[in-house]
C-alpha cells in the first residue's frame, strides 16, 4: 500500500531530548517521565525529558562563553537539552564560571525549588538563572545519540535530537509535576517490559532508543557506543497496513531493523 499523506502541512519544530543515565547495582538506569494527559502531544506517554527549542536557547548559545563553533547539531539544540534537564529532571548541567566541578547538590536543589516552576511557566528565562549565578552550561556532558524527524503523515511534526547525559552523582533530581506527572529511574529493559505489558504508553522513537541502550551495561559503555556510532537521521516512511502502520527506517540508524509495525490504538 502506498504511503499515506499528511492531512495538513505544518512546519517542523526543532526539539531536544535528554536521555539521562546513571549506574546502579541493577545496571544502567535511565530517567523517564510520564507526560501529562492534558498535553497536546504524546499525552500520557512514557518518555525521556525534552521539548521544543525555544528562542532563549538561541540567545544563550550566542551570548555564553562556550565552544559552539562547528558544533553539530546547532548549539541551540544542546542548550535546549540542558534547559529541559533542569525543567523536567531537576538537574543543573552547569558550572560556576572558571570552575571544573558541576554545581553542588544543595545549590542545585535551591535553584530548582526557587525557580523551576517559573521557568516552566515561562515567567523566568533560563538565561537569567545562568547569568545571576554566573553559570556556564556543561555541553561536554552531552553526547549526540539519535536524530528523529516526525513522519510527514502527522500534523504536528518535530525535528528532534537526542543526547545522552551522564547524571551528576552529586545532584539529585525529580520531575516537575507539570508537563511531567511522574518521574522514575528505570532500566531500559524494565521500561520496555512495562510497555509490552500494556502498563506504559511508548512512542516508537522511545522504544527503539531504549532497545539500543539495553545493549550496554554501564553509562561508560553507552557513552562509548554513542561516540563510536554515526548519528543517522530517521524520517520514517509510513505505510498503512491492516491493524496499524508500518514504519520504514534506515538500517544505517543502528536499530537492527528497517521496518517497525505499530499497532493501531484501540
Amino acid at each position: 500500500m502506498s504511503e499515506s499523506r499528511a492531512p495538513e502541512e505544518n512546519s517542523i519544530r526543532p526539539a531536544s531530548t535528554a536521555i539521562i543515565l546513571r549506574d546502579t547495582a541493577d545496571g544502567l538506569q535511565v530517567f523517564m517521565v510520564v507526560r501529562h494527559h492534558q498535553i497536546d502531544f504524546a499525552s500520557g506517554a512514557f518518555v525521556f525529558p525534552g521539548g521544543k527549542v525555544d528562542p532563549i536557547d538561541h540567545d544563550i548559545a550566542s551570548t555564553q562563553a562556550i565552544p559552539t563553533v562547528g558544533l553539530h547539531p546547532a548549539p541551540s539544540f544542546w542548550i535546549a537539552a540542558i534547559r529541559e534537564t533542569f525543567e523536567e529532571a531537576g538537574l543543573m548541567l552547569a558550572r560556576k564560571e572558571g570552575e571544573q566541578e558541576l554545581l553542588a547538590a544543595q545549590e542545585t536543589h535551591t535553584l530548582v525549588e526557587r525557580h523551576r516552576s517559573d521557568v516552566v511557566a515561562g515567567k523566568l528565562p533560563f538565561s537569567e538563572i545562568l547569568r545571576e549565578h554566573n553559570l556556564t552550561p556543561a555541553l561536554d556532558l552531552l553526547v549526540p545519540f539519535a536524530h528523529w524527524i516526525t513522519p510527514t503523515t502527522q500534523k504536528k511534526r518535530f525535528d528532534t535530537h537526542f543526547f545522552l547525559v551522564t547524571a551528576p552523582v552529586i545532584q539529585f533530581g525529580a520531575h516537575d509535576g507539570g508537563e511531567a506527572v511522574e518521574g522514575v529511574w528505570t532500566t531500559p529493559r524494565q521500561a520496555l517490559a512495562e510497555a509490552d505489558a500494556g502498563q506504559r504508553i511508548m512512542l516508537p522513537p522511545t522504544r527503539l532508543n531504549l532497545e539500543k541502550l539495553a545493549q550496554d551495561d554501564t553509562v561508560k559503555d553507552a557513552v562509548a557506543s554513542a561516540r563510536a556510532a554515526k548519528v543517522v537521521t530517521v524520517l520514517p516512511r509510513v505505510e498503512q497496513v491492516n491493524g496499524g502502520r508500518k514504519l520504514h527506517l534506515p538500517i544505517e540508524a543502528g536499530y537492527g531493523m528497517s521496518e517497525l509495525f505499530v499497532k493501531a490504538s484501540s
